[in-house]
Formats: structure tokens, C-alpha cells, sequence
């Protein structure tokens, strides 16, 4: 009634419901624009609130005038006079208007109080994010400093080094110039020398005077055999070696990863904690606590880096000793012990808040049989999301996260050159790499391909090169130089091996596809000046090569002459558009299948560029994508795609129904990308985030 009577008052445009006493006078323009009510005022309707100016504050009933209201109708929610409650409202209950009014003055008055007692809170929280953006531009300015000051002393240590080399490069050069100049000065001297003496000679034994030769013998001739007989230096004592020798790209790769910003989106409120350490632990045994960063919307974070603190306290104020580790996938793990037994409150707190639930109630016993039974509601309900908050602790590097059941454990976060034995029983056989640049090691691999001979293939993109390894394994080789000519490789995507052995790779920032043979040896390029930025590759029956534009949103289908045979789609949401297509594959009936990435959907199209179907739509659920990239088929038509934003990988049959995962739950994926199926029928993908490809059992 009173959410009816509000909307009544609020379309009467100034005419209200008041107490009598406070009852002002109302203008014959203010009735005839109460008359004028809004499009949802009733004909049916038999009062109008007003009042006349010789009758003070009363309320006039417009359908008998003259009558002041003093009755209100509960059933019509509205006032009446005597007549009114004689005709039609005759068997409406009722109520003095006094009183209806008064309560509702009481009731908004209530409502008002009730507003009024959400401003502290408002307040508060306007006072916490106000610190918190001064916080952040602090921080910001900081940052920035540090940046300039790092940069300015790099600066002046690179110039430091180019005076040394330069001062190096005087003092050497100078000291082989004296030496040469030396033994220089010296036989022109010699040269001048007989020069001289030989012209004086000369000019005695022209003139055959006697006397002349006679006084030349004893003045020159001696001097002359000196000359002819006296050793020079006709060697040179010093050579014009000047060599400068600078790693520059090495330098330049270090400069170019040097520095990044490190951050999370994870918030306190959302973020949560599980595990047996927030309810009880045993006296001198370590308990664990795992939380789970969450963004604004509950969203699972990607990456670790946020500052979280653990503290477990006693009622006297003591602190047990713990540890935080970060999984680097969203994931921390607060291990600790305590040395005596009681109850004990744990704090988690994220970015100095508390996360939900925090502070736990926990209860620390001498042996597992004196834990009790159950839980407190408060812990039990923690269990699977808690709030809470930990003493600062930051990491400096971004790593993998799980969308998958279960958490990672700290023994499975980081990726090796070698074979890994799989701890726990799911479908991984083997895993391979680790971040780096040298052999074995991956920055931001794309691409993947098997061919029959067994070797695996990888898109290393960010190191500019193709890496080779065995079906089990093994590094084998590798091929690249980075560059923009041709056969050079500046950001490699996609690979494919064509039937007859050679290598396709799709280079995303030359924007052209390269041929290289099978011992990596370049051939040839195709679709320059047509592609905007390939990203994957693969072949069909007939061996053409498809190359999927990412940039350009379109398929293109060449000979591996490099003559366009067809293409097809365009940038939309339609049946034959792309919104940022990753990869390709092709089945035994020579029919195309086509990551769309932003579309979060597959599909497929026969050889000549006509939509056959797709599938897929964007969420977390079976058969559902969150950006997928990876794809392949298997001999039987099913179709396996690696699902990136929900870190997993699905299968599916050649209609695009959904069959099954692969389990990836013991090493969980992060943000997986190239799919590839091995000639032994085993999966490998690129796992991206983790900086290793996996190799999977697969049962077709």
C-alpha cells in the first residue's frame, strides 16, 4: 500500500498526502495540472487531492465539491468524503485520514533514517578507495621514477662504456701508428740517404775528372757501402688489426625483456580459502591453507604475483611460523606450524584486506583424535569460498593457473627440459620445457605439428625459431634466424608439414607463410602482399596450403607454388565471418576446420569455402568455449580443441557434439594454444602460459 500510495503522490506533479497541520494552499493551476495527471492516472479514479483556499489545509474531494475529505478508502488506496463513502466506496473498509497520513509520515520517515544509516558505510568505503587510488597514483609516480632512474643509469653506464671502448680503441690504434710511423721515417730516411750520395756519384764519374773521382772515392764511397750494407727494417713491426667485438644481440634480446609491470586483478572481497589448515591442525605438524585470488566479478585470476599475508595468532597475541608460496597460477599455499595446542584465530588478508571468512576460527590439538567432529559453520561454509587477507608477499613473475579440479601442487609448477613422470594418474605422459631461449626452452610457443616420421614440430614465436623433438621427447634440432627477408623468421605461429616433408611456417609479423625443407633449409615464401597476419597453418588432401588470417579475419588457400587457389570469410559474427580465427585442421573428407577465437565457436567449411556447420557458444560449460585456438582431428572425424580461456581441452565428433575432456588435472594447462595429434595417436598441445608443450594418451 504504501509503494501504491508513493506512486500515486509522486504523479500528482506537487499535490500530496499531509498532516493537517502542515497542509499548505493549493492554486487553481496546481489542481488543473492535478487534473492533467500522468498517462497511468485511472478515470475510475472518483478523488483528486486538493484544497481550496477559504477552506485552510483541508483536502477537497473533486467529485463532490464543496466535501473535504477526511476518510481514507484501504481498498482504493485513496481519500473520500462523506458522499463518496455513501456511494460507491459504501462497503470499502476505512480509515481517518489523520492517521493514514500519520503513518505514513512514519513509514518515510523510517525509510529516510533507513537511507541516512548507509551513508557511514558509504562514506567509508569512498574513504578506503580514495586511499586506494592515491595508493595506486603513489605507486604509479614511484614506478615511473624508478623507470627513469634505471633507464638514466643504463644511459650513462652504456656511455661510460662507449668512452672506455672509444679511449681503448685511441691508446691501441696509437701505439701501432708509432711504430709503423717510425719504421716509416726511418727507410724513407735510408732512401733519401742513398738517393743523395749515388747522385753525387753519379755526377763525379759523368765528369772523368781524375781528381774529382779520387776526392768522391774517399768522401762518398765509404759512406755508400755503409749504406748498401747497413740493415734495414723492411718487415713490418706492426700489423693494422682493429677488430671490434660486441654481443649486440644478445643485448638487444635482454634489453628487449628487460622490466615488466607486475600486477593482479584479484580483490579481497572475492577471493577465497580452502583446506583442512582453516579448521585444525595437529601440534608440530605443518598444516596448509590453499587460497584462490578471484577478480570483481569471482572470476578465477590467471596469474600469482599478489601481495597476500598469513598470520595464525593465540588470544595473548603469539605468532606461529608460516610460509607462503605462489603457485604463479592465481593459487597460494600458506603452509604453517604450530607448538602448542588451543584455539587460534587465522588471518588472511589480501592487499592488507581481509578475504572471505577471515579471520578462521582454528582449533589445534596434540593428535588427530582430539580434532572434533564437525565444524563450525563459520569454517565449514569457508571451506569452499572464504575471505580473508596475509602478511606482504610478492612475487616477481607471471605463471600458470587452473581451471581444472583440484590445485597444483608446488612440486608441478615448474617446467624442466626433460621427460616428466606424471605424479598423479590422468591422461599426461610427458611434458617438455621450461621459459628460456636455448635449446629445449620456449618464450611463447604457438604452433604445433607431428609428422609421420614421428618428430614433433613447435612454433617457438618469441625466440624466432622451429624446434624439432623426437615422439618420446627428445630435442633434435632446431632452425630460425630472426629477421624480415626473406627465410628469415620474425614471429612464427603455425606450423604444418606437408606430405612431401617440408616445413610450413606461418610468420605473423612478416605476413607471409615460408617453405623450408625438412633439414630447415628455406625454399620459398607464398602470400606476400596478400596476408595482413597468419596464424596458423595446415594442409589438405590435395596439398594445398591453408593459411588462417588472423588480422584479415580470412581463410586463404594457395598451391605451395604459392598460387592462390580460393578464400574465404570476413570480419563479423556470421556463419562465414571470423573474429580473430587461430588455427585450422582438415579430415579424411578434405573439409576445413577453423578456430574462431572471439566468435568462441568452430567451423568448418568443405574445400571450396562453403559453411558446412559450427559449434560451440561462450561459457565454462560442456561443449562451450572460452577463446579457443588449437585444433585437430583424429582418423574417425572427432575433432579436439584446445579451449584457452578455460585452460582445458575438449572433444568432440565431426557434428560438433561434445564427447569428452582430455584430463589434464595433474599439471594443469595455462592458456593452451597449437594442437597436434602424433603419427602414435597421442595428443600434443602447446602450453603456452607454462612455457612446455604436453604430450596426452588419446583413445580414438
Amino acid at each position: 500500500m504504501e509503494a501504491r500510495f508513493h506512486h500515486r503522490v509522486k504523479n500528482m506533479k506537487g499535490l500530496c498526502f499531509l498532516h493537517p497541520c502542515i497542509v499548505g494552499s493549493v492554486t487553481s493551476s496546481n489542481r488543473m495540472e492535478a487534473q492533467q495527471a500522468s498517462p497511468d492516472s485511472s478515470s475510475e479514479e472518483c478523488t483528486v487531492l486538493e484544497a481550496l483556499p477559504d477552506k485552510g489545509t483541508a483536502l477537497i474531494c473533486s467529485q463532490h465539491k464543496g466535501k473535504v475529505s477526511v476518510l481514507y478508502c484501504l481498498a482504493c488506496e485513496n481519500s473520500v468524503c462523506e458522499d463518496c463513502m455513501n456511494g460507491e466506496h459504501a462497503e470499502h473498509p476505512t480509515d481517518s485520514l489523520e492517521n493514514i497520513v500519520d503513518q505514513q509520515l512514519a513509514a518515510l520517515q523510517d525509510r529516510v533514517d533507513s537511507a541516512k544509516n548507509r551513508l557511514p558505510q558509504i562514506r567509508e568505503a569512498v574513504q578506503s578507495l580514495r586511499e586506494i587510488l592515491q595508493q595506486l597514483n603513489s605507486q604509479r609516480s614511484s614506478i615511473e621514477e624508478d623507470i627513469h632512474s634505471s633507464f638514466s643509469e643504463l644511459h650513462k653506464t652504456l656511455d661510460t662504456r662507449k668512452s672506455v671502448l672509444l679511449m681503448e680503441l685511441e691508446v691501441t690504434s696509437g701505439l701501432k701508428q708509432k711504430v709503423l710511423q717510425a719504421q716509416l721515417d726511418t727507410l724513407l730516411q735510408e732512401e733519401a740517404a742513398i738517393n743523395y750520395n749515388c747522385s753525387l756519384t753519379g755526377e763525379a764519374l759523368d765528369g772523368e775528372n781524375k781528381a774529382v773521382i779520387l776526392q768522391t772515392h774517399k768522401d762518398v764511397g765509404e759512406r755508400l757501402r755503409d749504406l748498401a750494407s747497413q740493415g734495414l727494417p723492411l718487415q713490418p713491426e706492426e700489423n693494422d688489426q682493429l677488430d671490434l667485438m660486441m654481443e649486440i644481440e644478445g643485448l638487444r634480446k635482454s634489453i628487449h625483456n628487460l622490466g615488466t609491470i607486475v600486477t593482479t586483478n584479484a580483490v579481497a572481497s572475492q577471493t577465497e580459502a580452502s583446506g583442512e589448515g582453516l579448521e585444525q591442525c595437529i601440534v608440530g605438524q605443518p598444516a596448509t591453507v590453499i587460497i584462490t585470488t578471484r577478480d570483481k566479478s569471482g572470476g578465477l585470476c590467471k596469474t600469482g604475483n599478489a601481495i597476500i599475508s598469513a598470520e595464525v595468532c593465540t588470544p595473548d597475541g603469539s605468532v606461529a611460523d608460516g610460509e607462503i608460496v605462489d603457485h604463479k597460477n592465481g593459487t597460494y599455499e600458506f603452509q604453517y606450524t604450530v607448538k602448542k595446542e588451543g584455539n587460534f584465530s587465522l588471518a588472511l588478508r589480501l592487499y592488507d584486506q581481509h578475504i572471505r571468512g577471515s579471520p578462521f576460527q582454528l582449533k589445534v590439538t596434540c593428535s588427530p583424535d582430539d580434532s572434533p567432529p564437525t565444524t563450525t559453520a563459520a569454517n565449514a561454509a569457508s571451506t569452499g569460498s572464504s575471505d580473508g587477507g596475509a602478511r606482504k608477499r610478492s612475487a616477481k613473475s607471471p605463471g600458470s593457473r587452473s581451471r581444472q579440479k583440484g590445485v597444483r601442487r608446488a612440486g608441478s609448477l615448474f617446467s624442466t627440459p626433460k621427460k616428466r613422470v606424471n605424479p598423479i594418474e590422468d591422461d599426461l605422459i610427458f611434458r617438455i620445457g621450461t621459459k628460456g631461449r636455448n635449446k629445449g626452452e620456449f618464450t611463447n610457443l604457438q604452433g604445433v605439428a607431428a609428422c609421420s616420421e614421428g618428430k614433433i614440430l613447435i612454433a617457438d614465436s618469441n625466440n624466432q625459431c622451429v624446434q624439432i623433438f623426437s615422439s618420446t621427447g627428445e630435442f633434435q634440432s632446431r632452425f630460425g634466424v630472426r629477421g624480415r627477408l626473406p627465410g628469415q623468421l620474425q614471429r612464427p605461429t603455425g606450423v604444418a608439414v606437408h606430405p612431401n616433408g617440408d616445413i610450413i611456417i606461418a610468420d605473423y609479423d612478416n605476413k607471409w607463410v615460408s617453405i623450408f625443407s625438412s633439414e630447415g633449409k628455406y625454399k620459398a615464401k607464398l602470400g606476400s602482399g596478400r596476408l595482413m597476419g597468419p596464424k596458423g597453418v595446415s594442409v589438405d588432401q590435395n596439398g594445398h596450403v591453408i593459411v588462417v588470417d588472423n588480422k584479415a579475419c580470412t581463410v586463404f588457400i594457395f598451391q605451395p607454388s604459392g598460387k592462390l587457389v580460393t578464400k574465404f570469410g570476413s570480419r563479423g559474427n556470421g556463419d562465414r565471418q571470423f573474429a580473430g580465427p587461430h588455427f585450422a585442421a582438415v579430415n579424411n573428407n578434405n573439409e576445413i576446420i577453423i578456430t574462431d577465437f572471439h566468435n568462441h565457436s568452430v567451423k568448418v567449411f568443405n574445400a571450396d569455402g562453403e559453411f558446412l556447420l559450427k559449434f560451440g557458444s561462450n561459457g565454462e560449460g560442456n561443449g562451450q568455449f572460452n577463446a579457443p585456438t588449437g585444433v585437430a582431428v583424429d582418423v574417425n572425424g572427432n575433432i579436439i580443441v584446445a579451449d584457452w580461456g578455460n585452460s582445458r581441452i575438449q572433444v568432440f565428433d565431426g557434428s560438433g557434439s561434445f564427447l569428452s575432456y582430455i584430463n589434464t588435472a595433474a599439471d594443469p594447462l595455462y592458456g593452451p594454444q597449437g594442437l597436434a595429434l602424433t603419427s602414435d595417436g597421442h595428443v600434443v598441445v602447446a602450453d603456452s602460459g607454462n612455457h612446455c608443450f604436453k604430450v596426452y594418451r588419446y583413445l580414438q
